[in-house]
């Protein structure tokens, strides 16, 4: 169980969690790609992104629903397409699933969740989006896409920024793999960790619920994912398409043109491409790419409401959170998620406060960036 105010923000959830988590599991969930450094590069990014406060806007009426295509949300946030979260802890898939469905936010449920994706909406009542990787010869991801139309998915999220699983370290080092592969070393990490064990052995061990058959290799190539897929992948899908790990203005500019129904700029939240660029940085410039009107979505690196306001603000419509609710629930199962989750609705709610603010919406965040740190920039230059 988790002591009554423990968790006042991300950062309490990581490290409750690291405390909590058998190290192979705590580094696959919170590790990064290389030295980590694009990672840290963007949390840098995003902690320098300054907001125009201003003052006698009557500003004590405020909403935090955010139209997301069609529907309106209640938070201007939802949940990234996060793998094994059953990792965290049992049944972790299903609460964030709940979670979805209370505030009518979009869950992103991953290829390779650890619940299968006809329970996930089904829980979710319908508030999920299902994220779709290439592999192989894209046959087997074809046969998800049937499998999730039939399900009821009407949004389909197509990952690309892994046409090879980036190298970690952290991961390396524990000798993570799926299914778990028990040696000394790990039996002794878990021996170390009771509380996660024995929950994990009495309600078994997290897999690849979409899988049975364990035909999903994680670290298959899927290098062979081109235009000519995406074309193949558009006309098959007849609801809305989002691709996933954007950050380059070009490519931006062309799915559109292909037809896509929005980009979500992400850098897989630093797990893939060390040296790739922050997309906090890569965000404002796909924006102008694509136009005011063009649905444009941000993930990585958001670790607080004001992050996501932070974003809005620089051109996303809509914000995705991953890794911290997943700190949260290991920190303390579902009560953990919603204490972290009202923490940061807080937290966004403030931050619109304090910036004259009444909404989320683009139209009223256009104008609340500190252009100054932009002028002070270019006359150093």
């Amino acid at each position: 169980m988790l002591p009554s105010g423990q968790i006042h923000s991300s950062a309490d959830a990581r490290r409750i969690a690291r405390r909590r988590l058998p190290w192979m599991v705590f580094d696959y969930m919170d590790g990064n790609a290389g030295e980590e450094h694009g990672a840290e590069l963007n949390l840098r990014a995003l902690q320098d992104i300054r907001l125009r406060t201003r003052v006698l806007v009557d500003v004590s009426q405020r909403s935090l629903d955010l139209a997301v295509f069609d529907h309106a949300a209640k938070r201007p946030f939802g949940i990234s397409p996060m793998g094994m979260c059953n990792l965290a802890a049992p049944g972790a898939d299903l609460m964030l699933a709940r979670l979805a469905a209370d505030y009518e936010i979009p869950h992103g449920v991953s290829t390779v969740a650890s619940t299968p994706l006809e329970k996930i909406i089904e829980v979710a009542e319908g508030h999920a989006w299902f994220q779709l990787y290439f592999s192989g010869d894209g046959s087997s991801a074809m046969g998800l896409v049937d499998r999730a139309e039939a399900a009821g998915y009407r949004t389909l999220v197509l990952t690309l920024d892994v046409p090879e699983v980036g190298r970690r370290p952290r991961e390396l080092r524990h000798g993570f793999k799926m299914p778990f592969r028990i040696g000394p070393r790990q039996f002794f990490d878990f021996a170390l960790h009771p509380r996660w064990s024995l929950n994990t052995l009495f309600r078994g061990k997290p897999q690849m619920a979409n899988f049975p058959d364990g035909t999903f290799d994680r670290t298959e190539s899927r290098a062979r994912a081109d235009w000519n897929y995406l074309s193949r992948l558009r006309d098959r899908w007849p609801g809305k398409l989002v691709v996933k790990g954007v950050l380059d203005a070009e490519d931006a500019q062309r799915l559109k043109q292909a037809g896509v129904d929005a980009i979500q700029v992400s850098s897989h939240g630093g797990r893939q491409l060390d040296a790739a660029i922050p997309p906090a940085l890569a965000l404002p410039a796909i924006r102008q790419a694509v136009g005011s009107d063009f649905p444009l979505f941000y993930d990585s690196g958001l670790r607080s409401g004001e992050d996501v306001v932070k974003v809005l603000a620089s051109g996303a419509d809509f914000a995705f959170l991953g890794r911290i609710l997943l700190y949260a629930i290991a920190a303390g199962g579902e009560t953990g998620l919603r204490t972290l989750w009202d923490v940061l609705s807080q937290e966004t709610s403030l931050t619109l406060a304090q910036i004259g603010a009444t909404t989320p919406s683009p139209a009223q965040l256009g104008q609340s960036l500190d252009r100054s740190q932009f002028l002070l920039q270019e006359s150093k230059t």
